[in-house]
């Protein structure tokens, strides 16, 4: 990785080569680091947090023991709920929530440095939605009996509509001709199949 790449918004070189430096043993295969924002405290702080964002994740990283080691918190995109900033008269706030409602933060922030990771985040966040969203279409379908016709695409059954339509063909004092044509109109609408078609064809036929 080029540090010059990481240094356009002021960032401490000394902060980026170290996290580079350990965060490289994090990095899954393809996964590349994005942008990275450094904590500016209004005191001396030789080792200072940072935040580090990939094409996968957010990662938190929080220097220990003067430095000597690293305490690393990561959220992988599909499951970052929001992100925003707030700003203040020293810096500004990055806050993080997840779909399962967990938060996680870093202060002291300079301003243009949270606003890149402002910026960054909503850009893959619209994308993770899209993603959730298709996730649950899917956990929909299966949960209310999708079902694949000739390799189509998954449609979900309707068992309350086909409740409602078949249950006038139950009554006896019916005329059955006329059973026939709503039965008829069923099928071809697909809320039954052909195979029910038959069947229940067969049964009003044999009271006639």
């Amino acid at each position: 990785m080029n540090l010059k790449n990481f240094l356009n918004e002021e960032q401490d070189p000394q902060a980026i080569e170290k996290l580079l430096g350990r965060i490289n043993s994090l990095l899954t295969s393809q996964e590349t680091v994005e942008y990275i924002a450094v904590q500016k405290k209004p005191v001396l702080n030789l080792s200072p947090d940072c935040i580090a964002l990939t094409n996968r994740r957010i990662i938190f990283c929080r220097p220990k023991t003067f430095g000597l080691s690293m305490d690393f918190q990561d959220y992988s995109w599909v499951d970052i709920a929001d992100c925003h900033i707030k700003e203040g008269i020293v810096g500004s706030t990055f806050i993080m929530r997840t779909t399962k409602n967990y938060t996680n933060m870093m202060d002291y922030l300079p301003k243009n440095q949270a606003r890149k990771l402002y910026q960054f985040a909503q850009e893959v966040e619209e994308r993770m939605r899209g993603i959730r969203r298709e996730k649950n279409l899917e956990t929909l379908r299966a949960s209310a009996g999708g079902v694949t016709v000739n390799n189509a695409t998954p449609i979900i059954t309707q068992p309350q509509q086909f409740q409602q339509e078949k249950k006038p063909l139950l009554i006896d004092n019916e005329d059955p001709f006329a059973l026939l044509q709503k039965l008829k109109g069923l099928k071809e609408n697909g809320i039954i199949s052909p195979e029910e078609f038959e069947l229940k064809k067969n049964e009003i036929l044999s009271r006639v």
